[in-house]
């Protein structure tokens, strides 16, 4: 009713430019005008790129032609069926008319009639694990758009990658350069001739998704899953049980679902599956989590043994060689599951003030000469041992290094939270780090606007080349205690997509103090983008995210 209510000068021109000067005062950004054309609406940024100032038509009736060792490969197929319906989507069902008339035709009337792709490496199940879908697999390519050469009166277009999933990358890019002109209803590619080589700054792009704080049905995680390969990001950090529920079907602990909310918000083991596969024909690793000992209260509806008592229940009970049974068995059957090599087993803000109190824990905690804070990294680094005894490499929120860095095993990722200046005492350690500080990044807070995504750096204070590398990149975190499946998406985007840019394009190409010319209306553009294609994505300068917008405008002003 608010918004219903306010000044019509509220919302004119004039006060919101006035709004926009007073905010880039206040951030330090100095607005000058800017030629809107010299910016190159792709997000994120290319690596490297040249453009010309030609126009092509790109046929509706675009054929595939695939070469090099893994140009067979199904995800690759399936891909630029699915980029063409976003590209040629304005196409209709006069879509198979046209590609009938054009079979009997002997000269195309479009510049652009074939996408070539070849892809170097094998199909997956035969190549070295650095072929592979894991953490760091190649997913650079070249993407070239090319005139029509002297002897020929057809344009080229062609994409070249080591792996498919780099050739994901380039075909998403490609998307991107095809845009449907409505006066001649042809789809154009503009700025022609293109030159693009492209690869990511940091391995690893995440969003975390919390499943648990409200169940989210398999379509939307889909839909989700679809919306981050548009900004390349290419891991989802799959928070699936927390202390309010055990949406998971564990087949070796039946009981432990019992923790979910009705019987109708759960995931089958066959529900997980599917989320692994769609994601993985989009280049994306699903990452799970398993928070242990704290966030598990859950647990104890299937098996209230895991309780420290029917009144104190959590942290997990330390003590009972079943919690670490219980443990053992979810990783073992999740192991089945999820083959991304990182693991995630939380370790975060655990309370121990039950094991003191509760008689039975505390009497185990003198017998082994413990306090409850040595119980903590008794607990965590048992849960590592299974972890790893799965070929895991066990990721853990900061506090686990806050407390005991100098005990967690050295293949440990530790994920940053609570502020900045965490990953570069990480790394100094020898340890790797994602980088979520929460001031930035966490997307549940709704007053972070998109700059100050935008602008976080996860290097910042590491100078060392080796420890930078050690960085493997960041995550923006989807909380979902506010979130469910009204409004996580227009949550999630279009602050991700800032994210994803930071954590994808050079950083000399997107550091810049005018974030609000340079990046702003590219963010907008890719906004629209994202709301062309059905994602649900808020307005860029909201002042609270996934708010609507406050009145009549254009997408790309908002």
């Amino acid at each position: 009713m608010f918004f219903r209510c306010i000044p019509r000068w509220l919302s004119s021109p004039f006060f919101l430019i006035f709004c926009s000067l007073l905010v880039s005062e206040a951030v330090g950004f100095t607005l000058k005008p800017i030629d809107e054309s010299s910016l190159t609406f792709l997000w994120p940024l290319p690596e490297q790129f040249t453009s010309g100032d030609e126009t092509l038509s790109v046929d509706p009736a675009l054929t595939l032609s695939v070469s090099g060792n893994g140009g067979g490969s199904p995800i690759l197929r399936a891909a630029f069926d699915r980029y063409r319906g976003i590209i040629f989507k304005h196409s209709g069902s006069g879509f198979g008319f046209v590609r009938k008339l054009r079979e009997r035709m002997i000269v195309s009337p479009y510049d652009i009639s074939t996408l070539k792709i070849t892809v170097h490496s094998e199909n997956e199940e035969v190549v070295p694990l650095y072929l592979q879908l894991q953490l760091g697999v190649d997913e650079s390519y070249t993407l070239l758009v090319s005139k029509a050469k002297e002897f020929s009166i057809a344009g080229e277009v062609t994409i070249e990658a080591n792996t498919v999933y780099g050739a994901l990358r380039g075909l998403e890019t490609f998307s991107q350069l095809c845009s449907f002109d409505y006066t001649t209803k042809t789809v154009q590619i503009y700025k022609a001739p293109w030159s693009i080589q492209d690869k990511p700054r940091f391995a690893y792009r995440g969003l975390l998704l919390d499943t648990s704080r409200h169940y989210l049905p398999i379509n939307v995680i889909k839909q989700i899953i679809e919306s981050m390969s548009y900004a390349k990001l290419n891991v989802l950090h799959w928070h699936i049980i927390d202390e309010e529920s055990f949406p998971l079907e564990v087949p070796t602990y039946p009981n432990l679902w019992k923790g979910s909310y009705t019987k109708w918000e759960r995931y089958t083991v066959e529900d997980a599956y599917e989320i692994v596969n769609f994601a993985k024909m989009r280049g994306i690793n699903v990452m799970a989590e398993v928070d242990v000992p704290g966030h598990a209260e859950s647990w104890g509806a299937g098996y209230p043994d895991l309780w420290p008592s029917p009144s104190c229940r959590e942290p997990l009970d330390v003590s009972k060689t079943f919690t670490f049974d219980v443990i053992s068995g979810i990783l073992t059957d999740m192991r089945k599951i999820f083959p991304f090599e990182l693991f995630h087993l939380g370790g975060d803000e655990v309370n121990t003030d039950c094991w003191s109190k509760t008689p039975h824990i505390k009497e185990w905690l003198q017998t082994h000469n413990m306090t409850a804070k040595d119980a903590y990294q008794y607990f965590v680094l048992k849960a590592q041992e299974i972890a790893l005894s799965k070929n895991w490499s066990p990721v853990n929120w900061e506090e686990t290094f806050n407390t005991f860095p100098t005990k967690l095993h050295p293949k440990t990722v530790v994920h940053n939270w609570l502020g900045p200046g965490v990953c570069p005492k990480v790394v100094a350690k020898g340890f790797r780090c994602i980088f979520s500080n929460q001031g930035v990044w966490y997307l549940d807070h709704l007053d972070v606007p998109w700059y100050e995504v935008y602008t976080a750096e996860p290097l910042e204070g590491i100078h060392n080349a080796s420890e930078q590398e050690l960085v493997l990149g960041g995550e923006v975190c989807m909380w979902g205690e506010t979130a469910d499946t009204s409004d996580v998406q227009q949550t999630i985007w279009p602050r991700a997509a800032a994210a994803a840019e930071r954590l994808w394009s050079q950083r000399d190409s997107t550091s810049t103090k005018n974030v609000t010319l340079t990046a702003l209306p590219r963010l907008q553009y890719f906004r629209c983008l994202l709301n062309k294609r059905g994602v649900p994505a808020a307005p860029v300068t909201n002042y609270y995210a996934r708010k609507a917008p406050i009145g009549p405008g254009s997408c790309y002003e908002q």
